[in-house]
């Protein structure tokens, strides 16, 4: 029996031990089998135990991502199961990424699984849910190529992955192409969806804002092929008719308006536009008569094919997927016209509540707000933001830091400025519609302690600064709505264009006597005006209820005046008795640069007079003018009577060294020797005017700027500047000179 039992004891120790060695090796091997990690930056396919996993790079078996100095890539990375079971799977970056170099991942289409570190699970070879493709994106702003690997890791579905030491998870990438951004990021407030052919960023208000060249935007959606984005301004930019016939948008007054490449049109003032924009991009202006929610992707019927266009029905149902149309972020409480035809006469529009209404386009009380869309090139890159409202996103090459000591001249419309006083503070760049000069609007129409500011127009449609509007802005408005340095920014004489625009009419006849625009039409001078029908900055850029009805320069007829309503129609006329808002127009000169800022709203330019130059002219039957400076009109050009004498000198020449020396040539007695600082040049009491005249700059003054005038000359008109000591006038031809035009113009 004690045999027996010590056989078996023995027998059963050794069997015990059999099992833990088997147990140990098993777990060991077991380990191995379902868990493993590599390292590569291309195709892997690595085969341990019974699992295998794949990922691609650009779907080719490279052994890292290389980027060039000061460049950006991005790179398809596909992570693939090719196994018979559901299995757990990551990648990631090894090392530190270099000073300058930044990398990220957006979505490649909906379904996909956002990375985290302890894996993502992927079905099994064959089903839905196998791969996970990402756009891995890598920004190279330093002054070396760079080289990033990649880490793979796989195990069971129901094991927790985790990093190696060395090992870093690709984060939503926040800079790169505008797509990847957009889509990857949309916001607590905002969501995206995937229709195969556009992924649409919808939602109440998801962070898809972009200020793009003086613009508020938001991102509407991006394509899935190539990536481009499309967009949409926040807010109306103008208001104007559809056109005047056919609801088709070729060969409308919205497509002329909306391409217009004069010095006042929109797609001439969008900054550096071929080189941000896909300018033949195709627009899908398919007729479509259905309700909300029943709109479908257009069929292609009617494609049209510019640089600029508007949104079309199927777009604008696309950002309140999930809500209702009055919620969704594309709603800005204003009136707009889309791209979309109703039927042959009626366009399809979106109404102050979001609904989708139609209306004829013979009717002439309909000129709704205009919100151009554009097509961004996949190329364009963010650089910085968060997407809000008041942190937009920031384009590269957009996206100018120090703009002190640069002219106010070279910037963008659109762009925000200090400027005024009080509650009125507020201004917009219009356009640079006179060569030099620089077209402001305020923000929103004038106010005293909170109130709007309304007026009558006067007792005809004609403005002028004698009416009574024109009387307020070139008073009350003049002296005590800026500061007195503002009023020296402000050129004097503006040419404020009165045409008529009457029932469906173009636009361009606001400014021109014929639409194609060979002749201009009547026009008035003051110092400040009113923005015309169909100019850029003539909309509202704010909520209805926060908005005002303000009078616009352009009359309907002789007794009645246009306006843009609070919900930005211009459609409706009014008499030039009844009382609306004063939304002034003015024109800086060409001397005024930028001292602090970036020209968004949050953070508008401050601006200063740069260096100055005044004058003032002597006037036969007149006397003495009041000093004028820097391109304002001295004398009386038209009148007949001729200029006399002349002084000049500088008014601010910002510490540089250096006078301004002058001569004049004068009926009967010819040329003068030369005078200096504001010493008279010519006669006075002797009823001899000036025929000619030489100004020039010595010291630090010629060494930095040039002098430019322009003289006006009896019988014949303004000559055309001169410089640096030209003559400007004639001799021995007794035409006298009436007015005169001085500037100072920094050299290059």
């Amino acid at each position: 029996m004690k045999k027996l039992l010590s056989f078996s004891f023995s027998k059963i120790y050794i069997i015990v031990m059999i099992l833990i060695s088997l147990l140990v090796v098993g777990g060991y091997f077991s380990y191995a089998m379902f868990t493993v990690s590599k390292e590569r930056s291309n195709a892997i396919s690595i085969v341990t135990g019974n699992l295998i996993y794949d990922l691609t790079v650009d779907g080719e078996d490279i052994e890292s991502l290389v980027v060039p100095a000061g460049t950006t890539k991005v790179f398809t990375v596909t992570l693939s199961n090719p196994n018979n079971r559901i299995a757990r799977f990551n990648f990631y970056y090894l090392g530190t990424l270099p000073d300058g170099v930044r990398t990220g991942y957006s979505l490649l289409s909906d379904g996909m699984v956002t990375p985290v570190e302890t894996g993502i699970n992927l079905e099994k070879e064959g089903t839905s849910g196998s791969s996970n493709t990402y756009r891995i994106v890598v920004v190279n702003d330093s002054e070396n190529e760079i080289t990033i690997n990649l880490g793979v890791s796989v195990g069971l579905d129901y094991n927790d992955l985790s990093l190696p030491s060395n090992g870093h998870l690709f984060e939503p990438v926040k800079r790169g192409p505008v797509g990847d951004v957009v889509v990857t990021n949309p916001g607590e407030n905002g969501s995206t969806y995937d229709d195969e052919v556009d992924t649409f960023l919808t939602g109440e208000d998801p962070d898809n804002y972009i200020w793009y060249s003086g613009k508020l935007w938001r991102a509407v959606s991006v394509n899935d092929e190539d990536n481009t984005v499309k967009l949409v301004t926040e807010w109306d930019i103008s208001a104007l008719y559809y056109n005047n016939s056919n609801s088709a948008f070729k060969g409308s007054f919205m497509e002329d308006w909306l391409n217009d490449t004069t010095v006042d049109g929109f797609l001439y003032n969008l900054r550096d536009y071929e080189n941000y924009l896909v300018t033949d991009a195709k627009w899908d202006a398919t007729t479509d008569s259905r309700k909300s929610g029943e709109i479908s992707r257009p069929n292609g019927t009617t494609i049209v094919t510019d640089a600029v266009g508007l949104l079309n029905l199927y777009e604008y149902q696309m950002s309140f997927t999930g809500i209702t149309y009055g919620e969704g972020y594309l709603n800005n409480t204003l009136q707009w016209w889309t791209i979309t035809p109703y039927d042959n006469t009626n366009v399809n529009y979106i109404n102050y509540d979001g609904k989708i209404s139609h209306i004829s386009t013979t009717d002439y009380t309909i000129s709704y707000g205009v919100r151009p869309s554009i097509v961004l090139k996949s190329t364009i890159e963010i650089e910085e933001g968060k997407g809000t409202a008041t942190s937009p996103y920031r384009l590269k090459n957009d996206n100018d830091k120090d703009l002190n000591g640069v002219k106010l001249n070279t910037r963008h419309s659109g762009e925000y400025i200090r400027f005024g006083n009080g509650e009125n503070n507020l201004y917009r760049i219009v356009s640079h519609e006179t060569e030099g000069l620089t077209k402001i609007t305020s923000f929103e129409a004038l106010k005293s302690n909170g109130m709007y500011i309304n007026s009558v127009f006067g007792n005809n449609s004609t403005f002028s600064s004698t009416n009574a509007i024109g009387a307020f802005l070139n008073g009350e408005y003049l002296n005590n709505y800026l500061t007195e340095e503002n009023r020296n920014m402000v050129i004097n004489y503006t040419a404020w264009y009165l045409g008529t625009v009457g029932n469906n009419a173009n636009y361009k006849l606001a400014k021109y006597k014929n639409i194609s625009m060979t002749s201009i039409a009547n026009s008035t001078t003051s110092k400040i005006g009113l923005l015309r029908h169909g100019e850029l900055m003539a909309g509202n850029f704010n909520l209805n209820n926060n908005n005002t009805d303000y009078s616009l320069l352009t009359p309907f007829s002789s007794q009645l005046i246009r306006i843009i309503d609070r919900n930005n129609n211009s459609g409706y006329t009014y008499s030039t008795k009844d009382k609306f808002a004063i939304k002034p127009a003015l024109n800086l000169k060409e001397n005024v640069y930028i001292t602090g800022g970036t020209g968004t709203k949050e953070d508008p330019f401050t601006i200063e007079s740069g260096i100055s130059i005044k004058y003032s002219s002597h006037i036969s039957g007149t006397g003495w003018m009041a000093y004028e400076s820097d391109d304002n009109i001295s004398g009386t050009p038209g009148n007949g009577e001729p200029m006399e004498a002349i002084k000049i000198t500088m008014n601010d020449a910002k510490g540089l060294t250096g006078d301004v020396e002058y001569r004049v040539h004068v009926q009967s007695d010819g040329w003068k020797n030369y005078v200096k600082n504001d010493a008279i040049g010519g006669t006075t009491g002797q009823n001899k005017g000036i025929e000619a005249i030489q100004i020039r700059l010595t010291g630090e003054l010629a060494e930095q700027y040039d002098i430019y005038y322009n003289v006006y000359i009896i019988g014949t008109g303004w000559q055309g500047y001169k410089k640096n000591d030209e003559a400007a006038g004639t001799t021995g031809a007794s035409k006298r000179i009436e007015a005169i035009k001085i500037k100072l113009v920094e050299k290059s």
